[in-house]
């Protein structure tokens, strides 16, 4: 079983492809809490898997309310103790992860649960929303797409025999950038009052699909934001005539979205 969020499908690949060797089943973590469905039960020797991206060198808090809300049954044993389940995560970043491990360590600690292996798999920028930060290069997409899937085929089998292990690109001044920086975008940066359409908008609701939150409503044919946005930037890289911008800190940055053409 695993649980999901992705914007702008980073991660999405990331869990298929996992679900995909494992023969797991996903579930998309937007959509189960709309729902409130927050209740599993694992079957026997199922693993827990989390999928997830990387904001500002941390989880997104919509990924750590999730968990905290999250209930998982696990079967009891014919014989001897209660098992364990095997849990892990995989974190998608443009470079790198920070201590996100340590964040999910406490949160499932809390629940009583132990991580047994995480990995972070660097993916193509996404996050272009402040001044300074810009997409990759097309031949960093290229890189980090092979480099990704290597990574994938590499850790699969290693999730599949149940090792435990942490391979975690964590980068410098850690601590600081997880604890002084990810709090501060979390409860700052995340506003969707800048974000705005142009008149080169053609009306066609990509934005609504495109939105895991479903924040955004057509009012007169144009997008409007409703406060409930993570700042995944999905409804700015997948619009088809890049007519969505973020203040001005996106103008003229171009598109990514995992799969575009």
């Amino acid at each position: 079983m695993i649980f999901y969020f992705s914007g702008c499908g980073n991660s999405k690949h990331v869990a298929e492809t996992i679900a995909t060797g494992l023969n797991d089943s996903l579930i998309f973590i937007p959509e189960a809490a709309r729902e409130g469905r927050y209740e599993y039960e694992l079957a026997e020797g199922e693993r827990l898997g989390f999928v997830f991206p990387i904001y500002a060198w941390g989880p997104p808090k919509l990924v750590i309310d999730f968990v905290k809300k999250l209930t998982v049954k696990v079967p009891e044993p014919v014989e001897g103790p209660t098992l364990k389940p095997y849990i892990y995560f995989a974190c998608t970043c443009g470079d790198e992860s920070g201590l996100a491990e340590k964040v999910m360590r406490k949160a499932l600690a809390r629940k009583g649960w132990s991580l047994s292996a995480c990995f972070s798999v660097q993916m193509p920028e996404t996050f272009i929303g402040l001044p300074g930060f810009k997409l990759d290069t097309e031949e960093n997409v290229k890189r980090k797409h092979a480099n990704a899937d290597a990574k994938l085929k590499r850790n699969i089998p290693r999730l599949a025999n149940k090792e435990h292990f942490s391979e975690m690109v964590k980068g410098g001044a850690a601590w600081m950038k997880t604890y002084m920086i990810h709090p501060g975008f979390s409860r700052l940066a995340t506003s969707d009052k800048p974000y705005h359409s142009t008149d080169a908008c053609i009306h066609c609701g990509k934005c609504v699909e495109a939105c895991p939150l479903k924040n955004i409503t057509l009012e007169d044919g144009h997008p409007k934001w409703n406060g409930n946005c993570t700042m995944c930037m999905s409804c700015y890289h997948h619009c088809p005539v890049n007519a969505i911008q973020y203040g001005k800190a996106t103008v003229g940055k171009g598109q990514y979205y995992f799969g575009r053409r």
